[in-house]
């Protein structure tokens, strides 16, 4: 029989299915059967539609619209149908044969029920069977096996049949219909489920277990893998290498600023640790390890992270290029072609055409009569510089930490409280007692040397710095002896022994501490200085009596 709601066929109802006279199922239909109802006459009815007494919609069941009743809720109205009481239906066996009886009335009154004098639901006829848990569907008459309802579709299709194998149904396990036969009507269900015919194969059931094996079994490794995670995590030592390398050398740039987990990082993509958290456990155990700083240093691979942090806190492991405090561009831009291993001249190159792309402040640039833009901007440090890299690229990096250096310092403020023009100039004052000082010791009073013979009060010099450093830088040479008669020969602007004030510009790169001093000059009154030891010992005077005496000690040195 064609499944009810489908729109498949044409089979009609059962005459003595109690909803056999509502039009509200089948609308106008005729009926024809051998059984005909209302003494064998056909029987149409009018086409009625209701609405939904849960939703307020109209629902179409076999081109024709049949309202989807709630449970919950009775008709509203009732529908009145001609009575036929005088002509009840015979009844039937459960193989469909009359039996030659008829039925008591079911609506006749009974004594005992209240509600027995009450018609029946759609004109009194029939029994109410919306009314109660079990309203919707109505029951079905004797000897009538229950239609199944279609089952709901699912997004999950186990198989080609649509089918439920009795493993997850709770059925036997080969899926047959083995049981009593008073439980036909459950077979019939599962065997209506189970498809066309067809019967379920063992091996689906192995499958099923199989499937289930390997679902758990993989849940239970991820969960033994992931809690012997946690616990190294918590518990286990970091993985490390032992000894001390396996001689293989390798190059290795710390970063400036770079911490424990970034050194370690560094150090793991090289080679050279095997995991960042043994470094940093390593360098928390060393007293001096958090000291390791910025630069390149030359390892090996596959060390101890101990040994690692041994050696990088030996002076032997840095590789890196070291500027010291005053030295001059002329001689850093050698350092540079030697650790790049590039040809003698060529950072000099890049400095002289591309001096104007490294990044110097604007009020670093447009000087006259300088003879080099980046003086006093390859600020004395320790750099990270190795085969590969750039010219331009360490400079780059040098004149960032001289600019940064002097915005720390404040050298634009600075420049105008000690009443000079710009913070090139307190630059150039610095690189003065850099190269003048002997000792750190020097560096205050060889500041206020250099602000008081800038005054134009100053009678002892009339504003002349006279510094033989000076006329050193303009020669290119490091010399203390130099004759009077050369100095006084010599205009060149940075000779200050022939032009008064500064130099056009700094002639070399100072240190911090020569920058301090130059910030914060003695106020002492010292306007002269001799080295009387010729090396390391300078010694002030305040008059030009005081002068000629530590003159003459010079000259017995």
């Amino acid at each position: 029989m064609t499944e009810y709601g489908r729109g498949q066929g044409s089979d009609p109802w059962h005459p003595d299915d109690p909803l056999y006279g509502d039009g509200g199922w089948r609308g106008q239909q005729t009926h024809p059967g051998p059984q005909a109802p209302y003494d064998g006459q056909q029987q149409s009815h009018p086409q009625q539609q209701y609405a939904d007494w849960g939703t307020g919609e109209q629902h179409a069941y076999d081109g024709q619209q049949y309202p989807q009743y709630d449970q919950q809720y009775a008709p509203q109205q009732s529908h009145q149908q001609p009575q036929h009481h005088q002509n009840p239906q015979p009844q039937y066996d459960q193989n469909g044969w009359p039996t030659g009886t008829h039925p008591q009335d079911p609506y006749a009154a009974v004594p005992a029920d209240p509600y027995g004098q009450q018609s029946g639901t759609y004109g009194g006829q029939q029994a109410d069977y919306y009314d109660g848990p079990d309203a919707y569907p109505p029951p079905e008459p004797p000897g009538r096996r229950a239609e199944p309802a279609p089952e709901p579709e699912t997004d999950w299709d186990p198989g080609p049949d649509q089918g439920e194998h009795a493993f997850f149904a709770g059925g036997d396990d080969d899926g047959d219909d083995d049981g009593d036969d008073d439980d036909a009507g459950d077979r019939r269900g599962r065997g209506e489920r189970r498809g066309r015919g067809g019967k379920e194969k063992k091996g689906r059931n192995g499958a099923a277990c199989l499937v289930v094996v390997l679902v758990l079994g993989g849940g239970l490794a991820g969960i033994g893998y992931f809690g012997y995670q946690f616990y190294q995590d918590r518990f286990g030592s970091a993985p490390d290498f032992a000894g001390d390398g396996n001689g293989q050398q390798v190059s290795v740039e710390i970063p400036k600023g770079a911490l424990g987990y970034k050194i370690g990082q560094v150090l793991k993509d090289a080679g050279v640790v095997k995991s960042v958290d043994a470094f940093v456990a390593a360098q928390q155990s060393n007293p001096q390890g958090k000291t390791i700083q910025d630069g390149v240093y030359t390892l090996e691979k596959q060390m101890s992270a101990a040994s690692a942090v041994d050696l990088m806190l030996s002076p032997k492991s840095r590789n890196n290029l070291i500027i010291a405090e005053g030295k001059r561009n002329a001689a850093v831009y050698e350092l540079i072609d030697a650790r790049l291993e590039v040809e003698k001249g060529t950072t000099a190159e890049v400095a002289k055409e591309d001096w104007e792309k490294l990044g110097l402040p604007e009020w670093a640039q447009n000087h006259q009569n300088v003879k080099d833009p980046l003086e006093g901007f390859l600020f004395p440090s320790s750099y990270g510089v190795s085969k590969g890299q750039k010219p331009e690229d360490v400079l780059r990096r040098m004149v960032a930490q001289a600019t940064e250096r002097y915005e720390k310092l404040g050298v634009e403020q600075k420049a105008k409280s000690l009443g000079l023009e710009s913070p090139w100039q307190l630059v150039t004052v610095a690189s003065l007692v850099q190269a003048e000082g002997k000792t750190h010791d020097d560096f205050r009073r060889m500041a206020e040397v250099v602000y008081n013979r800038l005054k134009p009060t100053n009678t002892e010099t009339n504003q002349l710095l006279q510094f033989d450093s000076t006329f050193n830088y303009l020669k290119g040479e490091s010399n203390i002896h130099i004759s009077e008669s050369e100095i006084n020969s010599n205009q060149d602007p940075y000779n200050t022994y022939t032009n008064k004030g500064l130099p056009p510009g700094p002639i070399g790169n100072p240190g911090q501490e020569a920058l301090e001093a130059a910030v914060n000059p003695t106020d002492e009154g010292w306007i002269y200085f001799v080295a009387t030891d010729g090396v390391d010992k300078t010694e002030f005077a305040k008059t030009h009596d005081e002068f000629l005496k530590l003159k003459d000690k010079f000259n017995g040195s």
